[in-house]
């Protein structure tokens, strides 16, 4: 039992779980974690300058590495920068071990400057939240801490942690790591059910969530695909690659408003959900997006979200990785040893379906590739051809999304990392966790103009830490998706033609003299040729690069 400070009992229970990597902003009452840091070199600090965009780094970090992210925040304002960033992390399932200094305990009664009770505030966005009150319960909080956050369904955990516990020093037993294992299979008969579903199904769909890239289970699901011939849809708010975006059985994402949902699913007459969204709309509708009398089968690691708005005739929770051998098996003894007798000639129609649809999207940016300024769906495409094989992409590019999952080829789990909460700021900080966790692949991030400027401190933290990461800049000058949305309103702004805080002109913003001014080169492009050669040149610079492309604000 070693005489050990808090400081140094925390360091070195994070290092005994894995951690080699903190985020972190701090103030006056993380000063004693800083001094610890002094003399940890095992523990590499990355400093953001804004609490927000240290959540989002730590929350691209844990999910590229897939293990803990570790960030800490300042006291009570620090931690309130933080929440709309920590709101798309518990969104996204993130495992991630937030903390916050807090003042001494032994003048917290009198309610000193920029003091508040902390575990409360961060309790709606975390799986647990307390606040550690004495060094001798430090090791088993901690530990118990990231037991949580890593086990399912996987989230932030949020410690509040007094200066003087961390001050103190005594005889202290820092305990040992706890994981809980998180290869659930599925129950046996519900396998058994679901399979005997899926193969009298005459057309059935596959929807692919976040958990499958979570558990790696890519090839799994691409192995159920292939043995029923069946279509697979990406849920409508996905932050990973579930499944293969150049696979002939891909057929894109859901949209995000019911009806479009509703008509799409009128196709089928069984869906089967593995770790999908059903449904996370962006605004009501009278229209339900399920329709009646479709068969449903929902897997799930998370109990809540199966039958959460829908029933389910087959609820199983499983862990994909673990669970989708089982059902594949079951497929085989209800069909055959290749399959369903039909999955081929599903396979070619899902195919060709989806190719036509690439095609028709292709003359689109075609077109829109002579516009002045270019059209979001050419400066898509033209970002696409010239991502190289292998590449990362970060994407939060919010109304110019179009176009992502149809020109990108996003093959396995950490190729496409987008925003799941819809938080707007995420991805720019997004990309140096991202960058950090994967420094061998290349990260390209496509951002709005928007949402590069919530966050715009994390392009000084790529150029300290000399992350090669190119950033290409949406920019319409304006929230377009407000536009849209105040459109469909149908009131006085469309009436006027007058749409109220929604511009961002006059001045237009510089981005390119704002990357620059935090160290981080870069250029303008006015021309969709030359896209490409950009971000080739960002590519070969070998640290941030920032291109700003100005494109088609209409939004009617």
């Amino acid at each position: 039992m070693p005489f050990i400070s808090g400081k140094q009992a925390f360091l070195q229970i994070l290092k005994q779980e894995g951690v080699s990597v903190m985020f972190g902003n701090p103030g006056t009452t993380e000063l004693p974690l800083m001094d610890g840091l002094a003399r940890e070199p095992g523990i590499r600090y990355v400093l953001a300058l804004q609490e927000a965009a240290a959540i989002a780094m730590t929350d691209g970090y844990a999910q590229a590495s897939g293990g803990l992210g570790a960030v800490n925040v300042h006291v009570s304002p620090g931690l309130g920068n933080a929440m709309g960033m920590l709101y798309d992390a518990y969104k996204a399932g993130t495992p991630m071990l937030l903390t916050a200094g807090q003042h001494d305990q032994c003048f917290t009664v009198t309610e000193p400057i920029l003091w508040s009770d902390l575990p409360p505030v961060a309790q709606p966005y975390v799986k647990w939240s307390t606040e550690v009150r004495r060094l001798e319960d430090l090791p088993r909080i901690v530990r118990r801490a990231v037991k949580t956050a890593t086990a399912h369904p996987t989230g932030p955990v949020f410690l509040s942690l007094p200066v003087d516990v961390l001050n103190a020093e005594r005889d202290v037993d820092l305990g040992g790591s706890t994981r809980v294992a998180p290869r659930i299979v599925g129950d046996r008969k519900a396998i058994d059910e679901a399979a005997r579903r899926l193969a009298r199904a005459e057309r059935p769909l596959l929807v692919a969530g976040d958990a499958v890239a979570h558990s790696n289970a890519l090839p799994e699901l691409v192995e159920l695909a292939e043995l029923l011939g069946a279509p697979v849809v990406t849920e409508g708010v996905a932050s990973t690659c579930s499944f293969p975006f150049s696979h002939p059985l891909y057929i894109g994402s859901f949209p995000r408003v019911a009806p479009p949902i509703r008509a799409f699913l009128m196709r089928y007459d069984l869906l089967c959900s593995i770790g999908g969204d059903l449904f996370t709309l962006s605004l009501p509708s009278d229209v339900e997006p399920m329709p009646d009398g479709l068969d449903v089968i929902h897997i799930d690691v998370d109990p809540w979200e199966i039958g959460k708005n829908y029933a389910a005739a087959v609820g199983i929770q499983g862990d994909p990785k673990a669970t989708l051998p089982e059902l594949c098996e079951a497929v085989r003894r209800h069909t055959s040893k290749t399959g369903h007798p039909q999955a081929a000639r599903r396979r070619e129609a899902v195919a060709a379906a989806f190719a036509k649809e690439r095609a028709e999207m292709e003359q689109k940016a075609h077109e829109a590739a002579v516009q002045s300024p270019m059209g979001a769906l050419a400066l898509v495409h033209a970002v696409a051809k010239a991502t190289p094989a292998g590449a990362t992409i970060v994407e939060e590019t919010i109304s110019s999304a179009a176009g992502v999952r149809h020109f990108f080829r996003c093959e396995d789990a950490k190729s496409f990392f987008g925003l799941r909460g819809g938080g707007i700021g995420w991805g720019l900080p997004a990309a140096v966790g991202v960058k950090l966790a994967l420094p061998d692949r290349p990260v390209i991030a496509m951002i709005g103009d928007g949402s590069a400027m919530y966050t715009c401190q994390a392009l000084w933290t790529a150029a300290r830490e000399s992350l090669a990461i190119v950033y290409v800049i949406f920019n319409n000058a304006s929230y377009r998706i407000l536009k849209q949305r105040t459109l469909a309103l149908k009131g006085f702004s469309a009436e006027d033609d007058l749409y109220v805080g929604m511009d961002l002109d006059k001045p237009f913003i510089d981005h390119v003299g704002l990357a620059r001014s935090l160290g981080v080169p870069g250029e303008r492009v006015e021309k969709t040729a030359e896209v490409g050669p950009a971000v080739g040149r960002g590519l070969a610079s070998g640290g941030p690069y920032l291109i700003d492309v100005r494109i088609d604000p209409a939004f009617k």
